[in-house]
C-alpha cells in the first residue's frame, strides 16, 4: 500500500505540469530545475533514513512515519501560490518519499527467504508502477469528471494518500539478516556469541556510517552498479518531465488525456513486471549474474523504443512503443535491486540502496541540464532523442558488472562463515591470534600490491617482517593500521573483524603504528608531539604527564631536546620521538616500519633495546625491516615478502637457511648477524 501511495505527489505533478506552469507563470527551465531541487532531496533523504537503522530495527517504524508525512505534501501542493513556495513542497515531497529508498526494498529483503525475492521486489515495483496508473486516472477522473482544478486534485489525492498509509500500520520489522545471515551461522552450527576470550566487544568493532558507506563503495559489483545507476538516472526524472511537455506540445493533450496515457503505459508496466517476476527469479538462481545481463540488453530496447516512439507519425503506434520502454524499464529496478542487495551484509542494505538513491539523483541532475541544453536549441523532441547516448552507455556499463556478482556473493559468504567459525572458536575456548590477516589484496588504482596476503601475530609475539623494496611490507602495515584498506580479504583483532575500521578507532582498540621517517611533526616541539601522541588517552592530563615523563625516563636526549622542534632533532632522535609514542599508549599491537632506517648502528641498538622491553611488557611488535640482521636479533617468527607474497612463514633461524629468498643484498648483512 505505501508502494502504491509513496509517490503520489510525482506523478500528479508529472502530468499537470503544463496547467501549473501555466497558472504560477512558470517556464519549462524553471519547472524542470525544482524537479531537480526534488531529485536532490530525495537522493540525500535516505542517507540519515540508513544511520538510524544501521544499529536498530526501526523501519517498519519510519515507513509509516513518513507515509504521513507524504500525504500531508501532496495535499500541500495544492496551496503553493509561488516558485518559491513549489521548490518548498518538492523538497520536503523528496526528503520524505526518498527515506522508502533505505526503507522498503531492504524490508523486503528480510521479510522473505531469497528464493522469493525478486518475485517480491518484482511485485513491490508492480504496486509502486501502480501509482503511475492510479494517480494519473485519479487526475483524469477529478480533472475531467468533477472538473477539478490541478489544485484540487492535489488536495483530493492527499486525502486518498492518507487513507493509504493508514493500510501500513500493522508493518512490522522481523530484524536484519533473518534468512541471510542467520541461515549461514546455523549450517555451521552457531554456538554462543559471547565476546569470550577476546576481551573485545563486539560494538568497539561496529562499522559507523560513513565507515559503512565507504566500505560498500570498495565491493565490485556495488561500485560498478553505482556508475550504472548514475547514467540510468538521466532517464528517470527528465525523461517522464519531458514526455509530458511532449505530449502536451506534439500532440496536444491535455491534463485527462495525458492521465490516461500515463495510466495505460503505466499499466502496461505493471503487467510486465508480474509477468516476467518468476522468470527473474528462475535466472537468479540459475546465475546472479545474468540479471545484469538481461537489464542492460532491457535498458538498451527501451532507449531504441523512445527514439522510435518520439519520431512516429502515427498516435496508437507512438503509444504502444513508450508503453514497451516503460515497460522495459520498469524491469530494472527489481533486476539491479536484487543485483546490488544481495552481496551486502543485511544490515548494510539500506544504506546500499541510499548509494542507488543518490547515484540516480546524480544522474538526474546532469540529465536536467543535458536535456535542457538541448531542447533549448533543438526543441523538445530533440531532448528526447538525446536520451540514446546514455541509454546505451548506461546499458554497457550495468552489462559488465555482471561477471562480478558471483564473486562478490561468494565473498560474502565466506566472510559470515568465517566470522561464526571464530565465534565457535572463542564460546569452545580455543586459541586465537592477536592479528589475523586473511587473504588481503590491496591496488593503488590499477596496482596491484598485495596478492592474498596471510599474516598472524600472537599475543605478545615479536615478529620480523622481511622483504625487498617494494615487495609491500609497507603496505601490509597500512592495511593493519587503517591507513589504507584492503580490496578483499580480512584483518581481524583480537577474534574481531576490522578490515574496515578507521585508523584513529583501531588506535584506541590498541593497534599503533611507527611509520618509518614520518613519525614525528616537524613544526611541533618534542613535548607538543608527546601531548599529541597521548591524544587518545583523552583529558586525563595525569596519565599523559606521566606517559611523558616515562619517555624522557627511556630517552633522556629527548628531555634536553624537549623544546627544540622536531624538525631538528637527528634521524636518531626522530625515531626515539616517534618510538616514546609506544611508550605513551601501550598498544596491544605495536607496527614498526623500517626503525634502523639510516642510523647509526650505536642507536639502531639503543632502539632495539627499548623494542624488547616494550615487547616484554606485553606488546606484540611487528618489526619491519630490511637488514636482516636487525630484524632476526630481536625477532624469533619471520615473515618474508616478495612482489605482494608471502613466500616464507616460520622459525627467523630458518629463514637464514633459504639462499633463495634472501638475496644478495640481504646476505651479507645476514651472515655478519649471525658471525658466518
Amino acid at each position: 500500500m505505501l508502494a502504491i501511495v509513496d509517490q503520489f505527489q510525482s506523478y500528479v505533478f508529472t502530468v499537470l505540469t503544463p496547467d501549473m506552469a501555466r497558472s504560477l507563470g512558470l517556464s519549462l527551465a524553471a519547472i524542470v530545475g525544482m524537479r531537480t531541487l526534488q531529485a536532490l532531496a530525495h537522493a540525500l533523504s535516505p542517507l540519515p533514513m540508513a544511520a538510524l537503522t544501521q544499529n536498530r530495527a526501526w523501519r517498519a517504524g519510519l515507513s509509516i512515519i513518513t507515509a504521513f508525512g507524504w500525504s500531508l505534501i501532496t495535499a500541500g501542493t495544492g496551496l503553493v501560490v509561488s516558485l518559491w513556495g513549489l521548490a518548498i513542497v518538492l523538497v520536503a515531497d523528496g526528503l520524505l518519499v526518498g527515506s522508502a529508498v533505505a526503507l522498503h526494498r531492504p524490508l523486503i529483503m528480510d521479510i522473505y527467504p531469497p528464493s522469493a525475492r525478486v518475485r517480491l521486489l518484482a511485485i513491490r515495483e508492480a504496486f509502486e508502477r501502480s501509482t503511475s496508473i492510479a494517480a494519473p486516472l485519479l487526475v483524469a477522473v477529478f480533472a475531467g469528471i468533477f472538473d477539478l482544478t490541478w489544485r484540487g486534485v492535489f488536495l483530493a489525492l492527499g486525502g486518498v494518500s492518507i487513507i493509504g498509509a493508514v493500510f501500513a500500520l500493522g508493518l512490522r520489522d522481523p530484524g536484519y539478516g533473518k534468512w541471510d545471515t542467520q541461515r549461514i551461522r546455523e549450517a555451521v552450527h552457531e554456538s554462543d556469541h559471547s565476546d569470550g576470550a577476546t576481551g573485545l566487544p563486539s560494538k568497539d568493532v561496529q562499522l559507523g556510517f560513513f565507515e559503512i558507506m565507504r566500505r560498500l563503495m570498495l565491493i565490485p559489483t556495488v561500485r560498478r552498479l553505482a556508475f550504472g545507476y548514475l547514467v540510468f538516472g538521466i532517464l528517470v526524472i527528465p525523461y517522464t518531465t519531458f514526455l509530458s511537455f511532449y505530449l502536451d506540445d506534439r500532440w496536444g493533450m491535455d491534463a485527462a488525456e495525458r492521465g490516461i496515457f500515463f495510466a495505460f503505459t503505466a499499466a502496461v508496466g505493471v503487467v510486465a513486471l508480474i509477468a516476467y517476476g518468476p522468470r527473474g527469479e528462475a535466472i537468479f538462481r540459475e546465475n546472479p549474474g545474468r540479471v545484469l545481463d538481461v537489464a542492460g540488453i532491457a535498458l538498451v530496447a527501451a532507449v531504441i523504443c523512445i527514439l522510435t516512439a518520439s519520431l512516429m507519425p502515427w498516435f496508437l503506434l507512438m503509444v504502444l512503443l513508450f508503453s514497451a520502454a516503460q515497460a522495459l524499464i520498469g524491469l530494472l529496478s527489481p533486476l539491479l535491486g536484487i543485483a546490488q542487495l544481495s552481496v551486502v551484509e543485511a544490515a548494510w542494505r539500506p544504506h546500499a540502496a541510499s548509494l542507488i538513491g543518490v547515484f540516480m539523483a546524480s544522474g538526474s541532475l546532469a540529465g536536467v541540464f543535458l536535456l535542457t541544453g538541448v531542447e533549448e536549441r533543438y526543441g523538445v523532441l530533440g531532448a528526447m532523442i538525446s536520451l540514446m547516448v546514455p541509454g546505451v552507455v548506461g546499458a554497457l556499463i550495468i552489462r559488465s558488472a555482471k561477471d562480478l556478482v558471483a564473486k562478490d556473493l561468494g565473498r560474502l559468504i565466506v566472510d559470515i562463515v568465517e566470522d561464526e567459525e571464530v565465534r565457535r572458536t572463542i564460546a569452545s575456548g580455543g586459541h586465537l591470534p592477536l592479528l589475523a590477516c586473511r587473504k588481503v589484496d590491496f591496488s593503488y588504482g590499477q596496482l596491484q600490491v598485495l596478492f592474498g596476503v596471510d599474516f598472524t601475530v600472537d599475543d605478545g609475539e615479536m615478529v620480523a617482517l622481511l622483504g625487498t623494496n617494494g615487495a609491500g611490507k609497507s603496505t601490509l602495515l597500512k592495511a593493519i593500521s587503517g591507513i589504507a584498506l584492503p580490496c578483499s580479504g580480512t584483518v581481524r583483532f583480537r577474534g574481531q573483524d576490522v578490515t574496515y575500521l578507521d585508523a584513529e578507532r583501531r588506535v584506541k582498540l590498541g593497534i599503533s603504528q611507527i611509520p618509518g621517517g614520518h613519525a614525528v611533526f616537524g613544526t611541533m616541539n618534542v613535548v607538543e608531539n608527546l601531548r599529541a601522541y597521548g591524544y587518545t588517552l583523552g583529558r586525563d592530563r595525569k596519565a599523559i604527564d606521566a606517559a611523558i615523563d616515562r619517555s624522557f625516563e627511556a630517552f633522556p636526549r629527548l628531555h634536553e631536546r624537549r623544546n627544540s622542534q622536531a624538525s631538528t632533532l637527528s634521524g636518531g632522535e626522530q625515531q626515539m620521538l616517534g618510538l616514546s609514542k609506544a611508550l605513551i599508549l601501550r598498544p596491544r599491537l605495536l607496527l614498526i616500519d623500517e626503525l634502523s632506517l639510516g642510523l647509526a648502528p650505536v642507536i639502531v641498538g639503543q632502539l632495539l633495546e627499548l623494542v624488547r622491553k616494550i615487547n616484554a611488557q606485553g606488546t606484540a611488535v611487528v618489526l619491519v625491516e630490511q637488514s636482516v640482521n636487525v630484524a632476526l636479533s630481536v625477532a624469533r617468527h619471520a615473515y618474508f615478502m616478495e612482489k605482494g607474497e608471502i613466500r616464507f612463514d616460520g622459525p627467523s633461524d630458518e629463514l637464514l637457511a633459504r639462499g633463495d629468498l634472501l638475496r644478495a643484498v640481504f646476505l651479507e648483512g645476514a651472515t655478519k648477524g649471525t658471525g658466518q
